[in-house]
């Protein structure tokens, strides 16, 4: 049995190694898949690395015809500094790439699509939410809490496509809205977690000040993170879970982490750490207006997909940092 996994980025990576280490086979296909890159996460003959557009759809056709796909995870997707360089290509690659797998997977009977969201979706609720913990399933007002961003919208959309084709069409889909994911390697596209890590780590690592002066790398209150390879044990758990009966889950650490929080952990792996604040905060993380005072709900993941988070923060960045310094060598 074959997974397809649409982009080959980092936790496309993750999850093809995590599917190939237990012996199954991968196809994990790319726009412009970054060989050397790649090979730094996975680099197993149970692995194989195709090119492949997810906005062709009789392209992404064949390929689930001739690998004999069964199963596919769907990560292949614009973030939102590309979207703000090209907004049609991000509308066309998020939302009808997202439609042309939900679609080749209906009519090839694919058993299990799983379809990566983000959090994303819920921060605009956030200047008016007072629970503890943040549900997939949230009070929503659909002027007021419109998405903060097209790459939102764009998340919005997949997930409802992923709903009503499970709804309509009988497809077995499993949105997973991950939480403010931190990772690095070689290869490219960067995330603002990456960005903060970069920013804090890159410097300590030579003795230098570490200089804050981008505002979308400070934050007021607190943020919720995952480990990049996390998300791809979310994947793999969602691909085996019997009963997704939710089918949008979060996927996060289920706690908040405030900028000083995270400085700490890096202090940990780099203890001559030192800071110079040449900006502040003026709301939340990445610069959205309304700060979070709740993590994500995990509840339902655990119930019904048998996952959580393995990789505390101070994980991630002992991990991840030192891709973070080879890439500013």
């Amino acid at each position: 049995m074959t997974t397809l996994i649409t982009g080959a980025g980092v936790i496309g990576c993750h999850t093809a190694r995590a599917l190939a280490s237990r012996g199954e086979d991968v196809l994990l296909a790319d726009r412009q898949p970054a060989h050397d890159a790649i090979a730094t996460i996975v680099d197993s003959p149970a692995v194989q690395v195709v090119q492949a557009d997810v906005t062709d759809f009789a392209g992404l056709s064949a390929l689930i015809t001739r690998h004999g796909v069964r199963r596919i995870v769907h990560t292949a997707a614009l973030l939102s500094t590309a979207i703000r360089e090209n907004v049609r290509k991000g509308v066309e690659v998020n939302v009808m790439g997202t439609a042309n797998v939900l679609e080749a997977a209906r009519q090839h009977r694919i058993e299990r699509v799983v379809v990566a969201s983000s959090t994303t979706v819920g921060y605009p609720v956030f200047g008016d939410f007072e629970g503890d913990a943040f549900p997939e399933d949230f009070a929503l007002r659909s002027i007021r809490h419109r998405p903060g961003s097209i790459y939102a919208a764009t998340k919005v959309m997949a997930e409802h496509l992923a709903l009503l084709y499970r709804d309509l069409h009988g497809v077995s889909t499993v949105s997973l809205r991950y939480a403010a994911v931190v990772s690095a390697w070689s290869g490219p596209g960067t995330s603002v977690p990456g960005r903060v890590l970069s920013s804090l780590a890159g410097p300590a690592s030579r003795g230098d000040v570490s200089v804050i002066d981008d505002p979308y790398v400070v934050w007021r209150g607190g943020e919720e993170f995952i480990d990049a390879r996390d998300c791809a044990l979310a994947n793999v758990a969602a691909l085996d879970a019997a009963k997704p009966t939710q089918g949008v889950y979060n996927v996060g650490l289920g706690r908040l982490c405030t900028f000083d929080d995270f400085v700490q952990a890096v202090r940990l792996r780099y203890p001559a750490l030192r800071i110079e604040l040449r900006t502040s905060a003026t709301g939340g993380f990445a610069g959205f207006p309304h700060v979070r005072e709740a993590p994500s709900d995990i509840g339902h993941a655990e119930r019904e997909l048998g996952w959580r988070p393995t990789f505390s923060l101070a994980d991630s960045v002992a991990h991840f940092a030192p891709f973070c310094i080879a890439a500013e060598a």
